[in-house]
């Protein structure tokens, strides 16, 4: 009885996990096909690859440009999240008052809210500011929007550190900058990893704000991704070639990294 509940359960799994990657699977196919066979009805599973898609895609667009734009917003706007998410993070994780809680819950909210109920007075203020179709605008924008998240993620991760380190560091005379840099970094270096990772992902994932504040000058791969959308209709093919090229930087770098991100995303749950 036990060896079948573990059949079915290992199916299941297995059944779920080919549920959540197969659209990933099907872009991966996709890419290689040409736009005759991407359309093809029944689909066609066996076909002779191809990178003409890569290549019409590489002629048509500048895909260094929006990829360039792409690490320039996503790592900037993750550093600069990090620089003012974790002092926050610290003040609140050790010096609680009784309106901590309540200013977590207050930037907690402002993810609820839709971006596009942000979108007029963004982008009159940007357009105002001269900063339209810059990478300065979607910096900003990509840190405030990620900056609540960043601040509890390293709230919980901080609030785990014993107290007990940090009177130890605070009676051999340890400044705040020295206990933060020298105690809390290396404790929370997990968290601190995690944090930044999803935040750039987040990032690079971000296309309501790119396809709303940038075009050509400061457009990120959404920007690209979005371009192969026409009134014709879409092109599959190019489509799922540009998709590929736009996620394969990210997804290397998720796989890389994947340690911290656990490490960070664990901490402290474990006791």
């Amino acid at each position: 009885m036990k060896h079948l509940a573990l059949i079915v359960r290992t199916l299941a799994a297995w059944s779920i996990t080919l549920l959540i990657v197969f659209p990933l699977i099907w872009l991966v196919i996709t890419a290689f096909k040409t736009e005759q066979q991407a359309i093809a009805i029944p689909p066609q599973l066996f076909f002779t690859p191809t990178m003409e898609s890569f290549h019409e895609v590489d002629e048509r667009s500048d895909y260094f440009l929006f990829a360039k734009n792409s690490v320039i917003t996503s790592v900037v706007s993750t550093l600069l999240g990090l620089l003012i998410a974790a002092p926050a993070a610290y003040s609140m994780a050790f010096f609680r008052t009784k309106r901590t809680r309540d200013i977590l819950m207050w930037m907690l909210s402002t993810k609820m809210m839709p971006a596009v109920g942000a979108l007029v007075p963004i982008y009159v203020m940007a357009q105002t500011a001269g900063l339209l179709d810059s990478l300065t605008a979607l910096i900003i924008v990509f840190t405030l929007s990620n900056l609540p998240i960043m601040v509890w993620m390293l709230y919980s991760g901080f609030k785990d550190i014993p107290p007990d380190i940090l009177e130890a560091a605070r009676m051999d005379g340890a400044s705040i900058w020295g206990e933060f840099l020298h105690v809390i970094r290396p404790l929370a270096m997990g968290t601190l990893a995690s944090t930044g990772l999803l935040c750039l992902v987040l990032s690079w994932n971000e296309a309501f704000w790119s396809l709303n504040l940038s075009s050509a000058k400061a457009g990120t791969l959404a920007t690209l991704i979005a371009s192969y959308s026409s009134p014709e209709g879409l092109f599959w093919a190019k489509l799922s070639a540009a998709s590929l090229m736009a996620i394969a930087p990210i997804v290397v770098v998720g796989w890389f990294s994947q340690k911290q991100l656990v490490q960070g995303l664990t901490f402290g749950a474990v006791k």
